[in-house]
């Protein structure tokens, strides 16, 4: 009996192994699918610098005949102002595993392209539903409507090419073009093809059919009906019509039909919500449970973290898969030219320097030549990485990974929250007695920069629990489970002297750390926990030992004001008796008790360190 071979898509793999991304269990599940949707309604807002407005409804299907103790269906809506994705692209990007905009290196949420489609693909396979998508960018560009615009000399006017299977997809008619396209100084007319533009004066047509493409016009609001052909990983749409759009809307709204645990999911759901909140300050989240309560995190600023730019492979965390692409679609001719276009901070000096050393050019020094010591010049040898045998592109990944004149990745491609948003969001969740916030600076592991930032939270609102409370973050998302795995935890339990910090279990303490990188190093595709990374560790240690050292000043000033608290209090008790007897020894005439007191409140004054505080 022969062995029987098979491929299956990225949707089925999914399908039959989705306790890998968190789909687990009809509690986890519901979990999973409600973080999943919040966090790509949020990069859809933060990537164009628009403070998230995001709705979120769970709602249990009237006509489900389970009880509520047991799993039953359970529709989610969610929808958010952020960008709006263009028609072409929905169908792929709720229905297609491993499709997305999340594939680049710069700071997103997302990391596989999956969470969304996965839910959509959980609630499939348990209800045989499918998703409702409505989607609008608003506006879009004239140009994107439009075949090109010609100037007409004999006429003196421009004429615009208009592109109508673009408009019928988009939901734009002539009397939409006609409203919005206004150009100061010109008559604008449109016909069904066409759009003219004569200017009222002369006027130069060049300039006016330069800003004219930029023009933005209302478009409509496509609604899809979405389902995954599980086989084929492509998407089977059901429906797709476009709606108008009066009003202007920008936004997407999901919705679609799962089998869930709500009740014992309930917890987990509204501690990610708030800790989401909590570490995105600027957004309001709404969230409207199964039993209609409203739960509302308002935001506190308006002010956002400027968005991460892409950015380019660092040689440090080049393989040779990577260098290969790289080769296939280059276009340069060298291999000074492709290091210093292709990779991330090498110039031509660093590019050189790196191949001489590789024994792929061969360089001279200044020597007897002008210039600084050391300068390289004279390079022979150079070819087109093209040319490169697989030998030599094992031997230039292997020098990359030792050589040492790299510069370290920058971190252009990241956006840390900062210590006052950080700060401001806490404040607003926990209200602490005491915080302190820290941005450490950029650092790497494996070429992917990382930036660390910590705070710790003592008193107000912080929860008592046994031990240090642990807030984690990567990329702004909450992580809620396998805590004991991951390196923050690790480092709080074994790397951190709390004693030394005058830290006792008993107290109420926060601890927060987030983690933002092009590449967190997860330890599983459900995104729970981080990886003991040494580089990571290190700068967590350093992080939370210089918030804990400031924690320390807090505590010794509270016990000392504490002391001087019941120190004074004894004195105040004590103090105009004393007086009062040393009167009567002395013979002087009685006194009222108020009049001890006042005598006695200049020294108690003096006795006192820490002034109005005790």
């Amino acid at each position: 009996m022969s062995e029987k071979f098979m491929e299956v898509s990225p949707a089925d793999f999914f399908y039959r192994n989705r306790d890998l991304a968190g789909f687990n269990n009809p509690t986890r599940a519901m979990y999973s699918a409600v973080r999943e949707l919040v966090e790509n309604s949020l990069d859809a807002c933060e990537l164009y610098q628009i403070p998230p407005n995001v709705f979120l409804r769970v709602s249990q299907d009237k006509n489900d005949s389970t009880t509520e103790e047991a799993t039953a269906t359970y529709t989610i809506r969610i929808m958010d102002n952020g960008s709006g994705i263009p028609p072409e692209f929905v169908p792929s990007a709720f229905g297609q595993i491993l499709y997305g905009s999340k594939y680049t290196l710069r700071q997103v949420r997302g990391t596989f392209g999956l969470g969304g489609k996965m839910a959509i693909l959980y609630g499939q396979i348990t209800t045989h539903g499918s998703a409702t998508i409505m989607t609008s960018t608003g506006t879009v560009s004239l140009k994107d409507l439009s075949l090109g615009a010609d100037i007409d000399q004999a006429r003196k006017m421009l004429v615009v090419r208009l592109n109508s299977d673009a408009m019928e997809r988009r939901g734009v008619d002539r009397a939409i073009l006609q409203r919005d396209v206004k150009i100061k100084g010109c008559r604008v007319q449109v016909n069904e093809k066409t759009l003219y533009v004569k200017p009222e004066d002369e006027g130069d047509l060049k300039e006016i059919r330069e800003g004219l493409t930029e023009i933005p016009v209302t478009v409509g609001i496509n609604e899809f009906e979405i389902s995954i052909d599980i086989q084929q990983n492509k998407p089977r749409v059901r429906r797709d019509v476009v709606k108008p759009n009066p009003n202007g809307w920008r936004g997407t709204i999901v919705e679609f039909t799962l089998e869930g645990d709500y009740l014992r999911a309930m917890p987990k759901i509204l501690e990610y919500l708030q800790q989401t909140a909590m570490l995105n300050p600027y957004a309001e989240i709404t969230f409207i449970d199964p039993k209609g309560r409203l739960y509302k995190f308002e935001r506190v600023t308006d002010e956002m973290p400027p968005p991460p730019k892409e950015t380019l492979p660092h040689p440090y965390g080049c393989d040779v898969e990577t260098l290969q692409r790289m080769i296939n679609v280059t276009n340069s001719t060298s291999l000074v030219t492709f290091l210093t276009t292709h990779f991330h901070r090498v110039g031509e000096k660093t590019a050189k320097a790196f191949l001489a050393e590789a024994g792929l050019i061969k360089v001279g020094s200044t020597g007897d030549h002008e210039g600084k010591p050391g300068d390289l010049i004279g390079v022979s040898g150079d070819k087109s990485p093209k040319r490169l045998t697989s030998e030599e592109i094992v031997r230039m990944v292997q020098m990359m990974k030792s050589f040492k004149g790299f510069l370290p990745p920058d971190s252009s491609c990241l956006s840390p929250l900062g210590e006052e948003l950080l700060g401001a969001g806490i404040r607003k969740e926990l209200n602490p007695e005491f915080l302190a916030a820290e941005q450490r600076g950029a650092s790497a592991y494996s070429g992917y920069p990382f930036i660390v930032e910590v705070a710790i939270a003592y008193g107000g609102g912080v929860p008592s629990t046994p031990g240090i409370s642990l807030y984690r973050f990567a990329n702004r998302i909450p992580l809620l489970y396998d805590e004991a795995s991951d390196i923050s935890r690790i480092v709080l339990n074994e790397q951190v002297n709390w004693r030394h910090y005058k830290v006792t279990s008993d107290m109420p303490v926060a601890v927060i750390v987030h983690i933002c990188s092009t590449k967190i190093p997860y330890k599983t595709v459900g995104k729970e926990f981080i990886a003991d990374r040494p580089e990571v560790a290190r700068e967590i240690k350093n992080g939370v030992s210089s918030i804990a050292r400031k924690l320390a000043i807090f505590l010794t000033k509270k016990i000392s004001v504490e002391h001087e608290k019941r120190r004074a209090d004894v004195f105040s008790r004590y103090l105009p008796k004393i007086a009062q007897f040393s009167g009567d020894l002395a013979g002087e005439p009685k006194k009222p008790d108020s009049e001890y007191v006042e005598m006695v409140k200049p020294l108690l004054r003096s006795l006192m360190r820490y002034g109005s505080e005790a």
